[in-house]
């Protein structure tokens, strides 16, 4: 199994009290150097533009906030957990990640999904569609996207978007394509998605949750004909190290609750050296291939390099 790192973009208010924003964008280039020089696979970023819950805190666009890893980094990847659809028309947002692909000389997975936080819809003036509909506009989204990144020109007209002779050049580098992943954890449709479209998920629950949702996933798979080997399966987790057990779930933020389902202090990466390896070997038997970790101590780049010297083989 495979760790990444959750960069902290200021989602959850990272950036509180800073006061001078290069200093926020250097601390966020020196924590992904950390992860790079210390074998980590890919810095993720989240695509927001509003802190959670709002409030006037830094936080940084992920786009951008890629494009400049791209070039601040040497060889681990980059990408998006995920970018939200309707945030960007998808042929704009397949001709971006070509050329993002290009600038990081093939280090991108594309990461997308319905979006979900409604204050941040209004506040920048996007219209909030009931579930459905979002998860819908997802589909017609992904196979624009993948047309544009594999054919040489495409045309669609479905119900939301609308693509004429469109040319995409550069597609990237990466071959056959840019790895396409799409998260989410519902059983009816995002996971039917995943074997639809994606060549990766990502599934934040549980390990025990996991297996029962993968399982759902290879069935869709084999309804569809995928072959569900084929899909990277990523999921995120919380990392809290202490001298105790007692004492990292003491450090449990109250917004835990708001963001990884169920009891976090009882699956997460929360405890001694060796809890944290019981819960690493839970998540790897749950059939994870990629681990994301947001760490407690989110700015300190010496919590990303404890943690691989422990736990990441050379």
């Amino acid at each position: 199994m495979k760790f990444s790192l959750y960069l902290p973009t200021g989602l959850g208010h990272n950036f509180a009290g800073y006061s001078d924003p290069v200093a926020a964008h250097e601390t966020m280039t020196e924590l992904a150097r950390a992860a790079d020089e210390s074998g980590y696979e890919t810095v993720w970023v989240a695509d927001h533009f509003v802190p959670f819950p709002p409030a006037p805190d830094y936080i940084f666009e992920s786009w951008t906030t890629l494009t400049a890893l791209a070039r601040d980094t040497a060889r681990i990847r980059i990408g998006q957990m995920v970018t939200g659809n309707n945030y960007r028309n998808p042929a704009l947002q397949a001709k971006m990640a070509s050329t993002l692909d290009v600038i990081s000389r093939g280090r991108l997975t594309f990461g997308i999904g319905a979006g979900w936080y409604e204050d941040e819809y209004h506040a920048y003036g996007y219209r909030f569609d009931d579930a459905p509909t979002r998860l819908r506009q997802l589909d017609e989204a992904a196979h624009i996207i993948r047309s544009l990144w594999t054919q040489p020109t495409t045309t669609f007209e479905g119900s939301y978007y609308q693509v004429r002779e469109a040319f995409n050049e550069p597609k990237g580098v990466q071959q056959p394509h840019i790895p396409l992943l799409i998260a989410g954890a519902g059983e009816q449709v995002t996971l039917k998605l995943v074997a639809k479209h994606a060549d990766a998920c990502n599934v934040q629950v549980s390990p025990q949750e996991l297996v029962r949702k993968y399982g759902v996933l290879e069935r869709h798979c084999a309804a569809l004909g995928r072959d569900y080997s084929s899909i990277t399966r990523t999921s995120t987790s919380y990392c809290i190290l202490a001298d105790t057990d007692a004492e990292a779930r003491a450090q449990v933020p109250p917004w835990a609750p708001m963001v990884f389902p169920g009891e976090l202090a009882d699956y997460g990466l929360i405890g001694t050296l060796d809890t944290v390896r019981e819960r690493i070997a839970a998540y790897e038997a749950a059939g994870v291939d990629e681990l994301l970790i947001s760490f407690h101590d989110s700015l300190d780049p010496n919590a990303i390099r404890d943690f691989a010297k422990q736990f990441i083989r050379p």
